[in-house]
């Protein structure tokens, strides 16, 4: 039950944003056994003044920073989740054509307590 919260620079098409949403939908599936349809996903767009990042780390990124911040049941395998950073790298090189110099990916681990996924009943 993996929820994603995408940000990006504003200004990019449609079909840009839908294959990032279907490439990280594709690497779950893939990586953490991601049900089919289980699709929790957001995208931001941020104009140039709300959008700050830096070459840290010796990483060169672009204006075509892609941050990916997913939240994840804390079940998941350190194996899982650098299974999970090298196919959302792979799959956006792919389509859209995103660098791996522009791939920024934070996983939040949470116990299935703190969730409710409708009707205000606690998923655990």
């Amino acid at each position: 039950m993996p929820l994603v919260h995408i940000s990006l620079r504003a200004g990019k098409p449609e079909g840009y944003r839908q294959a990032i949403f279907d490439a990280i939908y594709r690497a779950m599936r893939e990586t953490l056994d991601v049900p089919e349809g289980d699709q929790f996903m957001t995208i931001t767009e941020h104009d140039a003044a709300n959008f700050r990042y830096g070459n840290a780390f010796g990483v060169d990124r672009s204006h075509d920073l892609v941050y990916i911040q997913i939240t994840v049941f804390n079940t998941r395998t350190g194996a899982q989740k650098s299974a999970l950073f090298r196919r959302i790298a792979e799959l956006l090189g792919d389509n859209p054509g995103v660098r791996p110099e522009d791939i920024f990916i934070n996983i939040l681990d949470s116990a299935k307590e703190n969730w409710s996924v409708g009707h205000g009943a606690q998923f655990a």
